[in-house]
Order: structure tokens, then C-alpha cells, then sequence
């Protein structure tokens, strides 16, 4: 039978199919705050969420109006997931010329109330400039840079507080196991440094004891001592600096070498 054939026999009719099919993006970023001299840096990671509006782009009354929610929206029928994740994001936030990665599909049935909608969940980890220009728009009636800390306290539309756990755990596996830090340092850091940004993520003790991270950083299959050069930025004592390999294979983990 070919396929002209067995098209005459099938009938849509015959299954249910979707009410939408949406694309949400999780944008985080790490703040830096000076603590005092010979300290390192204070960091926050923060995700990007915008206020839903009270009308939609239609004018008429949004659902889950007055949430805060990640940036998304209905996918159109000639774009992908990720084209319509570019295309909202920039709609509704201004941010766009950032790499972003597809990492889930929540299709739980009642997770909207409008009906049987399946999204795409897609993140990225930038640098706080690349979010510059962001400003609210279409359906959006605020966009902030919000502390992980703080967004789960928050009034969240939709079941976004899944996808937000979720790609939490993306990240943190990004961070401990990429060279993606060194866009939160500079090009020669210090152990205490790069410790910094790896504890906006975890509570690995590994990580929070000073002494501990010092020696592992030493055995990190992509990071090597910059030769001849130390610093007091954190420090009254000159501490060595470091950076990255990135000819290595930067996706071995920080857990990979043993003390």
C-alpha cells in the first residue's frame, strides 16, 4: 500500500489532538556584589520572568493575569519550538542574540487551564549585559531579574514552577560540569573566585569548604595556574590565579578528580 493509499484510510477525526503547543524560556544570569577588600565577590543567580498583563496582544483578558511567569508562547505553524522560543522572548522582553538549548516537554494534562497545551522548556546562562536591553512588552506588563531565592515565593502562572525547578537543575549541571563560569569571571581568577559562582548552585560541601575547593581546583582536568601571577583581590595573602583550558574537554565534571 503506498502512502497516497493508506492517507485515504486515515481520519484525523479519530484522535485527540492538542489545544497548543507553546515554547517557555528560563533566562538566568549571575550577579556580582563587592563584600570588602581582600574578599571575593558576593553572587546571585537570578532568572529572568516577566508580570503577565491583564489584556493579552488580542485585548482580550490574559489567563493567569498579574503572575509572574517565563517569557513563551503559542509556537506558529511555520516556525520550530526554538524559532518561536527566539521569537517570544524578543516579543516580550526585548532580549534577543542569546544562546539558548531546548531541555524539557511538560504536557501534564491540566497544567493549563485554556486546555490541552504542550510546551517546549528551553534555558540559557548569560551575562547580566546581554539582558540589558530588556524591557516589557506585548504581553508583558513588567520584566525583572528576580533571585532564585525569591521566585519560588512568588504568585507563578501556569505550573512554571516546575519548569523553573527544572532547568534550576540544568544549569546547575551546566555550571559544574562546563567551562560556562568563565562568563562570570574574569579571564585570570582566583579559587575563591570560581568557588563563588559554583555556590549560586549547589551546597556540595566539596564546594563550600574554602580549604576542600582550594585543593580541588588544582586536579580540574580544564583549568590550569596562570604561571607567575597572583593577585590580592581576595586575598591579603597574594593568592594564585587560574583559568580556563578550553582545549581540554571542558565537559568533565568537578567531581571527576579525587582528592
Amino acid at each position: 500500500m503506498s502512502n497516497e493509499e493508506a492517507l485515504k484510510s486515515y481520519n484525523v477525526q479519530n484522535f485527540r489532538t492538542p489545544d497548543g503547543y507553546t515554547s517557555d524560556i528560563a533566562v538566568f544570569t549571575i550577579l556580582s556584589s563587592k563584600v570588602g577588600e581582600f574578599k571575593p565577590p558576593s553572587m546571585k543567580l537570578m532568572l529572568m520572568l516577566i508580570k503577565r498583563a491583564e489584556l493579552n496582544s488580542e485585548g482580550h483578558q490574559n489567563i493567569d493575569a498579574g503572575k509572574w511567569a517565563l517569557p513563551g508562547g503559542f509556537v506558529h505553524d511555520n516556525e520550530t519550538a526554538l524559532e518561536a522560543a527566539r521569537r517570544e522572548l524578543y516579543e516580550e522582553t526585548g532580549v534577543r542574540n542569546i544562546h539558548i538549548e531546548h531541555f524539557g516537554v511538560y504536557d501534564t494534562p491540566k497544567r493549563d487551564p485554556r486546555g490541552w497545551i504542550i510546551s517546549n522548556a528551553h534555558y540559557a546562562i548569560v551575562p547580566e549585559h546581554k539582558l540589558a536591553e530588556r524591557k516589557a512588552n506585548d504581553d508583558a506588563q513588567d520584566v525583572k531579574l528576580i533571585s532564585v531565592d525569591e521566585v519560588f515565593h512568588l504568585d507563578l502562572a501556569f505550573d512554571h514552577y516546575q519548569i523553573i525547578t527544572d532547568a534550576i537543575h540544568t544549569i546547575k549541571n551546566d555550571l559544574l560540569q562546563t567551562n560556562i563560569a568563565k562568563n562570570f569571571l574574569q579571564e585570570f581568577f582566583t579559587y575563591s573566585e570560581l568557588q563563588a559562582v559554583l555556590k549560586t548552585v549547589t551546597n556540595d560541601p566539596a564546594i563550600l569548604s574554602d580549604q576542600a575547593f582550594s585543593r580541588k581546583i588544582k586536579s580540574l582536568p580544564f583549568i590550569k595556574e596562570v604561571t607567575g601571577k597572583k593577585t590580592q583581590r581576595t586575598s591579603k595573602t597574594p593568592t594564585q590565579l587560574y583559568q580556563f583550558v578550553d582545549e581540554i574537554n571542558s565537559r568533565r565534571s568537578i567531581y571527576t578528580a579525587r582528592y
